[in-house]
């Protein structure tokens, strides 16, 4: 995982909220008492916060023809494996092997974030995002959520915005 500073250490800042805070856009940090009982992290922030799991998006690593390729979705729905596939120019995809997907982005799993992440993957946002002013994904461990503008997101993440969710 990626070494914090001690002031890093102290104030909580994951590697998502400091790379967040070094590029110098607006977002908000929501924190809420994870539940290790809740059956999905993605729907218990939405919860936590009420927020409408339509704005609360969800990072996943997928393997797209042998290359890991993160995709943020909406909490509220599914990947789509083709259209992720076809929205980075491949031909195949399958969900990541949990274990790689750690070690190779620094998060664990209910905490992937895709800002700030050890090895930087191909990004693919769902078109959905665009669809409102704000969003917020994973700040980097379970129980914490940012909150940004989609096209900050996108920017930072350099993100392809593809329809790559279903309901």
């Amino acid at each position: 995982m990626a070494k914090k500073s001690k002031k890093q250490q102290q104030s909580g800042g994951t590697p998502a909220t400091v790379a967040l805070a070094a590029a110098g856009v607006t977002y908000a940090v929501h924190a809420y008492d994870h539940d290790p009982a809740h059956p999905s992290y993605g729907e218990e922030a939405a919860e936590a916060m009420g927020v409408s799991p339509e704005r609360v998006f969800k990072t996943l690593v997928a393997d797209v023809d042998g290359a890991l390729t993160v995709a943020v979705v909406p909490v509220a729905g599914q990947l789509d494996l083709k259209a992720l596939a076809a929205a980075v120019g491949g031909k195949r995809a399958a969900m990541a092997d949990p274990a790689l997907a750690e070690r190779t982005t620094g998060y664990v799993r209910g905490g992937i974030s895709p800002l700030g992440q050890r090895k930087r993957l191909p990004t693919v946002l769902d078109a959905s995002a665009s669809d409102h002013a704000t969003i917020c994904v994973s700040a980097g461990r379970r129980g914490l959520e940012v909150e940004l503008a989609p096209e900050d997101l996108a920017k930072l993440t350099d993100a392809v915005l593809a329809p790559i969710g279903r309901a």
